[in-house]
């Protein structure tokens, strides 16, 4: 960490809570190693146990800077409930607050703005059923078309209203985001999501597409949905923290 930043003291909190937070440092200093950042801007939030708060990183921090204590409480409405040595773009938490207000199950919502992302997002055809990848999140997938920077709170609605019962959406001509019951559930559907961009922008570079025939995709979509959340959970996320704390285990701090 940089000496420059401000300090933040370990926040008086439950277990529980501290265990969220911890996932979701992790899952910021996660986004950074994959290249996945966007210098300070895009969120990832979480909601605090047993509460309507949730914890979000502190604006004008990298994403490679972010600690357990440094994440600062607000509320559905982006406002700091406790102190903090740091501020937050409440206005980033338009689309955010569009998902935790309506999806009781969205306890983590992870939203960036990648290379592949973007260029997929601003794609007519939206993401293909071309890799296996892509069958993995795409019977999970909604749209939501561009309204400009999120700063109009009536906006939220129609997020909420075109991601509906699904994990993951692509932002029209923005980016991407994804939902879970867990920081991990979130950070690993995104980790598909991304990965199947990527590949496509690469299939396309390259020829003809082959799509994948319709029953293979079904068969996908049904095993990833049943098996996603708890390979996630059980054995992808705690491998990512022990990359994590073989890279920098600050981010518990």
């Amino acid at each position: 960490m940089a000496a420059a930043l401000a300090t933040a003291p370990q926040p008086a909190c439950s277990p529980e809570e501290w265990a969220v937070r911890v996932d979701l440092a992790a899952a910021y200093r996660l986004v950074a190693l994959h290249g996945w950042d966007d210098l300070i801007f895009t969120h990832l939030s979480a909601r605090v146990p047993g509460s309507d708060h949730f914890v979000i990183n502190p604006y004008g921090l990298l994403f490679e800077e972010i600690t357990a204590s440094s994440l600062v409480k607000i509320d559905v409405e982006g406002n700091v409930v406790e102190p903090s040595p740091y501020p937050v773009n409440a206005a980033g938490f338009t689309i955010h607050s569009a998902v935790h207000m309506t999806r009781e199950d969205a306890h983590c919502v992870v939203h960036l703005h990648t290379v592949q992302g973007q260029a997929v997002s601003a794609q007519r055809a939206g993401l293909l059923p071309i890799t296996q990848t892509a069958l993995q999140v795409r019977h999970d997938l909604a749209y939501h078309d561009f309204e400009g920077i999120a700063e109009d709170l009536d906006e939220r609605e129609r997020i909420a209203r075109d991601l509906g019962d699904r994990n993951a959406l692509i932002l029209r001509n923005h980016g991407t985001l994804t939902v879970g019951e867990t920081v991990a559930d979130a950070w690993l559907r995104m980790y598909m999501l991304e990965r199947a961009c990527e590949a496509q922008l690469a299939a396309q570079a390259g020829g003809p597409l082959l799509e994948a025939p319709a029953e293979a995709g079904d068969k996908t979509a049904a095993i990833a949905k049943a098996g996603l959340p708890v390979i996630g959970r059980q054995l992808a996320w705690p491998a990512l923290l022990r990359r994590l704390d073989r890279v920098d285990p600050s981010y518990r701090d």
